[in-house]
């Protein structure tokens, strides 16, 4: 379900601070909201998004602002069945 309209888009201010103090891009942010909006603040930055065993890196682009952050890391894994 999507948020309210009348509801500021959610985001934590520390990944804002995080963002802005990692200039050189070379470490990624650690994130474990993913419920957080992609900013367009966030282009061309690394993030490690948690997706409930381990940090997947996620590299930002255009395409990706207004969307979540957990909708680019996939949380299951695909079955594999053995051929027999």
């Amino acid at each position: 379900m999507p948020r309210s309209t009348w509801k500021n888009p959610f985001s934590e201010n520390q990944i804002f601070k995080d963002s802005h103090s990692n200039l050189d891009n070379k470490k990624p942010i650690k994130l474990l909201n993913r419920h957080t909006i992609i900013f367009p603040a966030f282009i061309g930055k690394t993030f490690s998004v948690h997706n409930g065993k381990n940090f997947v890196n996620v590299q930002i682009s255009e395409k990706m602002v207004g969307y979540k952050f957990g909708e680019f890391v996939i949380t299951r894994k695909k079955a594999i069945h053995k051929k027999k």
